[in-house]
Parts: structure tokens; sequence; C-alpha cells
């Protein structure tokens, strides 16, 4: 790796109490949390959660209003031109030129990331056959599947084989076939040593990271592997319940003496109770059989966002 480089115990990606505040809004509250090198990390929560504020600062995009931060080593407030050299980004917009072809588009940004000219014909190929997209080099851009032009975009934000990829939003409008594909792509670029961070709203493709950074209200409510998060997150016995209606009785059952949280998952309901021996009750209350489920990772994020903000008004009350 050029320049300083990565220490082998050293994180990929380190930030204490970092925070960006514009005027009086708060986009990012704090952050804290440490990344390693060679992991994907799911940046998941709602928009406007500071997913991508986050990344802008991390890219070195945006400074941090106060706190602190480091990629690959290198400090997010003065040495960001560092960190630009090496890192790959991509975002919803697939930052592509829709009336270039796949060779030009690729040709284009090896010349922006300064790719020695020997280099470039084998990296772009590499990146054609990475995107799956040999025989069509001369096609349009915008004449491409959505699939195929995000593809197409990861190539032009990997092509200088940067240490650290963030992908913000990468899959939005993009099929669920396509998303799969896509991921497999980002899983094997870690597998090389790549840290890849990506942003997302899709609960199925942050179970799909190694770990999930859940961000509510620009801050950070956990970060953790899914299979941790679902094991240790909520506090009780989760059941689902099926009833014809549905929202109408989440007030009434939330009410119970026994009932942690009610909300709707699907058609269905999704109640935490106290503990497992309070299936009984509940089923003399609603007059229906409760089914013990496994939590999801929605499940996890409702239950974290709650309780940040019961903490948030005991702090504030």
């Amino acid at each position: 790796m050029n320049g300083r480089g990565l220490m082998p115990s050293e994180p990929a990606v380190e930030t204490r109490d970092l925070t960006r505040v514009f005027g009086g809004f708060t986009a990012v509250d704090r952050v804290t949390m440490q990344i390693s090198k060679g992991e994907v990390c799911g940046f998941l929560g709602p928009n406007g959660a500071g997913k991508t504020t986050v990344i802008r600062m991390l890219c070195g995009i945006l400074e941090p209003t106060s706190g602190s931060g480091r990629v690959l080593g290198y400090d997010v407030a003065r040495e960001s031109e560092q960190i630009k050299r090496r890192l790959g980004y991509m975002s919803q917009k697939f930052s592509l030129y829709n009336d270039l072809t796949v060779q030009e588009n690729l040709t284009f940004y090896a010349g922006i990331y300064g790719l020695p000219p020997r280099e470039r014909g084998r990296r772009i190929a590499e990146m054609i056959d990475m995107a799956g997209l040999a025989g069509q080099e001369q096609a349009i851009a915008a004449n491409l599947s959505s699939g195929g032009r995000q593809r197409l975009a990861l190539g032009c934000a990997i092509i200088s084989r940067p240490s650290i990829v963030f992908l913000d939003e990468p899959t939005s409008g993009v099929s669920p076939t396509g998303r799969q594909t896509f991921f497999n792509i980002i899983q094997n670029l870690a597998s090389q040593g790549v840290t890849v961070i990506v942003a997302t709203h899709f609960m199925d493709e942050a179970g799909r990271c190694g770990r999930i950074a859940f961000f509510s209200g620009g801050q950070l409510l956990a970060l953790d592997s899914p299979g941790h998060l679902k094991a240790t997150s909520l506090e009780g016995f989760l059941v689902e319940l099926e009833l014809p209606d549905s929202m109408a009785r989440i007030a009434g059952i939330e009410s119970q003496p026994y009932v942690r949280e009610c909300s709707p998952h699907g058609v269905a309901l999704h109640v935490i109770l106290k503990e497992e021996a309070d299936m009984i009750a509940l089923r003399a209350f609603t007059g229906v059989e409760p089914k013990p489920v496994t939590p999801s990772l929605e499940d996890v994020f409702i239950a974290l966002a709650k309780k940040s903000r019961m903490e948030r008004q005991e702090h504030d009350g």
C-alpha cells in the first residue's frame, strides 16, 4: 500500500464523538465506532438518520463540527486529501456519464484516479469482467439495465484498487436479483482485504453484512453482527399475532402490564412480552394463539430506536 498504510492492529475506520451540526440541527450526534480492515459494515437506518453525513465526513468531504475520526490511519479533518486518494465512493445516483459507453466511462475514471497508462487497459478489462459486461463494452451506459449501470458504477469507483469503499444507498431502484449479485461482488472485495461500508435501508442487505451500524436521529444505536443483535437487543420474549384488525388493536395490547412493546410487521403484529409465560395472558386478551418467532433486524431496529427515544426523553426531562 502507498504511504503510511495500516498497521495490522489499526482499524480501517475509527471515530470518537464524531458530530456534525448544520445551524441548529444536529445531523450526527457523538458517533464513536471502529470498523476493521476487510470488513463489510452496513450503515442501516431511515432517511435522515445521519448515515450519509457520517460517510461524507469519513470521506473527507465534510469537516466534523466536533469529535474526531481516522480513516486508514489518516485524520478526517487534517489529512482528507490522503484519504480521498485511497478510497472509492459510489452514491445512489451511480455517478456515471450516461451518454458515454461502458469502455469510455471506465477510461474516464481510470484517468481521474491517475492510473498509469500501462495499467489502465488491464484494470478496465478486470472491471468489465467483474461487472458482467463483457461484450457490452461499446454499449451506451444509459441503455444498460439498472443492475448493469450499478455494477459499472462500482467498477468506476474501485478501478484504482482503493483500500476502502463507501457505497451510499447503491442499490436503490435495482431489482432484488441485481442487489444480490451486487452484494456477492462486495463480499468478494472484502475477501481481498478491501473495507466496504454500505449505507442502506434494506434489512435483507444489512443482514448480509459482517456487522451493522444502526443509526437513528443522528445517533449510533448499535454496532454488531446481525446474529448477535438479534440474540441480545430485545429485552423480553417475541411473539407474532395474526389479527383481522391488527392496527386498531396495538394500543390495547401495549396497555397490558405484561407487554413491553407491540408493532406492525407486515399484516401481523410483533409483540415483546416480559417473559414466555405471558403468552397465556396475551392469548386470553386477544383470543388468538401467539406464535413465538425469531427476532428480525426490523424488530431489533424498532426496539433500539424506542429505547433511544426513551433515554433522550429521560435526559431532556
